[in-house]
């Protein structure tokens, strides 16, 4: 294989992957939404925003389902409160008050040819950390998807201060991307990926196509990773921090160019780009959360025809339930055992005990009876739920 075509080859790896999803994080960056001399001036690219609703039309067309991570609040809401320079805290919040609007509204006019509906979503880092709000986020991005909005995601840069912040929306991006359980996160850049040195001030940097594993070199080569608190340091280097974080939650990751007109087209056209491999798969990932890092906070037992039911896969329901024990919480992990004490394994609940107990044993139909409102029919979703057998 010659020189050109190892590369053709290792380009056409993102473009492979990003076909192959089901589901997909676009991230687009302020710089990307407004150009890059007008972050603090804030003017959306109408033409080119409209360019990329047509990429990602083609995409949900072909059956993939899309979030969109956008910035671009804060540079839209300066522009229209007339700030200038340096902000402090309580004006970069309110131009984000300000500029939400503006953000949602340019969204939609881009995709109301296409009749596709917007959803805004505001998230702050508690959203993805507490087990509770992460449960409810991702039942509100699933319901999104299923009715065929298009979820926008923005940080709520409103009322997030520095301490329960993610720092910039590459991380955001990120943890949406774990939230969702997305296939790939593609951060649309102002460059073709990662290279093995700055390519603005080295000649002879080569751009890396493919990475199978972000190694301390890796990191060297975006400039290194600002490991204070967490907080990214902007850059490919919160890129290669974002890739690292959704690696671990089996999602792979494309940084991609996006300045120009259809960015999503000319990737998967094989354009150049750099693909960071998932460090693990959505499943394992998945399993060793919930099954390995989880404290029980429960117990719940279960009768011969629940367990059954379990092992052939389908979700824990109120009706094969004969006894609750522990004092948990929505979303607290809660371990499963049969009446003679075997233990099935263990999953996230989708009721507090008050509720559960209230409902253990009955019918799903006397569900909004007993508590006397509508509620989920599962105490555990098959897909919150991890056998012994499976670890």
């Amino acid at each position: 294989m010659s020189s050109d075509e190892h590369r053709n080859a290792a380009h056409s790896a993102a473009s492979d992957a990003a076909r192959a999803a089901k589901r997909l994080v676009i991230k687009v960056g302020s710089a990307i939404l407004c150009g890059p001399t007008d972050e603090s001036g804030g003017a959306v690219r109408e033409a080119w925003l409209a360019s990329l609703a047509q990429d990602i039309v083609g995409l949900r067309k072909s059956g993939c389902e899309v979030v969109v991570v956008t910035s671009g609040a804060i540079a839209l809401g300066r522009r229209r409160l007339g700030l200038s320079g340096a902000l402090r805290l309580d004006e970069k919040q309110a131009a984000s008050a300000a500029g939400q609007a503006a953000l949602a509204q340019a969204w939609q006019e881009a995709f109301a040819p296409h009749e596709v509906a917007i959803a805004q979503i505001l998230i702050t880092l508690e959203d993805t950390e507490s087990r509770r709000r992460y449960l409810n986020a991702r039942a509100t991005f699933r319901t999104l998807l299923g009715l065929g909005a298009l979820p926008l995601v923005n940080e709520n840069d409103t009322i997030a201060t520095s301490e329960i912040r993610y720092g910039d929306n590459d991380r955001l991006a990120a943890h949406a991307a774990q939230l969702v359980e997305s296939d790939v996160l593609i951060i649309l850049s102002d460059i073709d990926g990662l290279y093995t040195a700055d390519p603005r001030r080295d000649s002879a940097a080569e751009h890396i196509a493919v990475v199978d594993a972000i190694t301390p070199e890796i990191e060297r080569m975006a400039g290194g990773v600002n490991r204070d608190a967490g907080v990214g340091s902007g850059g490919m280097a919160s890129k290669i921090a974002a890739a690292k974080i959704a690696g671990g939650a089996g999602c792979d990751t494309i940084i991609a160019p996006g300045l120009g007109d259809h960015p999503l087209k000319a990737m998967l056209d094989g354009g150049a780009a750099t693909l960071f491999r998932a460090s693990t798969t959505h499943d394992g990932a998945r399993r060793q959360w919930i099954a390995g890092r989880l404290k029980p906070a429960g117990r719940i037992v279960i009768d011969d025809g629940a367990a059954k039911a379990l092992q052939s896969g389908a979700s824990l329901l109120p009706a094969g339930v004969k006894e609750i024990t522990g004092a948990f919480s929505r979303g607290d992990a809660i371990e499963i055992v049969t009446a003679d004490g075997r233990i099935l394994g263990q999953g996230l609940s989708t009721y507090d005990a008050i509720d559960a107990r209230a409902v253990a044993g009955a019918k799903s139909d006397r569900i909004e009876a007993l508590l006397g409102y509508r509620r989920r029919p599962a105490l555990i979703e098959k897909d919150d739920l991890i056998l012994r057998s499976e670890r």
